[in-house]
């Protein structure tokens, strides 16, 4: 008999002798410590046995059981997550007509998954941008493998904005004061609305040529050719061109 079955029948014994909801409880809690029932089962079996209830079992209720995992039921679910990933557990338990718990338990017990956020990315690519990033990133690998001294050659570059700070020292900031004038304050750099993009060309070694777009400049195919025309010749003069 487990403790749960095990208290009720000293909670109909103590009704059966007379004993209050209170005595019993007192008496309960006596005998089996933290593992007694909490005050609003005690009251609730005393209530019961008092108005001539006889069983200790709990008692049967209608309607669908908390657990109702048939495969018609799991497919059901499967089917609808397929059909829309988005869809809440409560949505799914309202169309196929099952409790919340069983529809989470099917979820991440029968059919282990589990809900994720969409994580950022930079760009949603096509299905041929990704090929070509396959084929290109292959080409490369297979480069690498027949010249250990093709990394050494290759130069990539990068954009960046370069913000204008104005920096005052410590000295520059000096001012003289009296002893009832206020401490001058100022905040530390902060980053001003001038900016000036700059395009960086690097290898192995280092840096290998950069320059700043001017101001009002469109940065397209046009003037990227311009730039590794540049480019080409500042690797020129110093033995640089791979």
């Amino acid at each position: 008999m487990d403790q749960i079955k095990a208290q009720r029948v000293c909670i109909k014994f103590c009704n059966k002798h007379g004993k209050s909801a209170t005595e019993t409880l007192k008496m309960i809690q006596q005998g089996f410590g933290d593992q007694s029932l909490s005050r609003t089962q005690v009251f609730q079996w005393h209530t019961q046995f008092k108005t001539g209830h006889t069983s200790v079992d709990n008692n049967e209720h209608t309607g669908r059981p908390t657990i109702c995992t048939t495969s018609e039921t799991v497919a059901r679910i499967h089917e609808l997550i397929r059909q829309d990933r988005r869809r809440t557990i409560h949505n799914i338990a309202e169309e196929v007509e099952v409790d919340y718990g069983t529809c989470q338990w099917v979820l991440t017990k029968e059919l282990s998954m589990h809900c994720v956020a969409a994580k950022f990315v930079p760009r949603i690519l096509t299905a041929d941008q990704k090929e070509q990033h396959v084929n290109v990133c292959t080409e490369l690998h297979q480069l690498t493998s027949d010249d250990e001294t093709f990394l050494s050659r290759v130069i990539t570059g990068d954009e960046s904005w370069v913000y204008s700070y104005n920096p005052e020292t410590k000295r520059q900031s000096s001012q003289w004061k009296s002893s009832t004038s206020p401490r001058a304050k100022k905040a530390r750099q902060v980053k001003s609305n001038l900016k000036s993009m700059i395009i960086t060309f690097f290898d192995i070694k280092g840096i290998v040529h950069k320059e700043f777009v001017p101001t009002g400049q469109t940065v397209n195919s046009g003037f990227y050719c311009e730039v590794l025309r540049r480019l080409h010749v500042n690797c020129e003069d110093h033995s640089q061109l791979w």
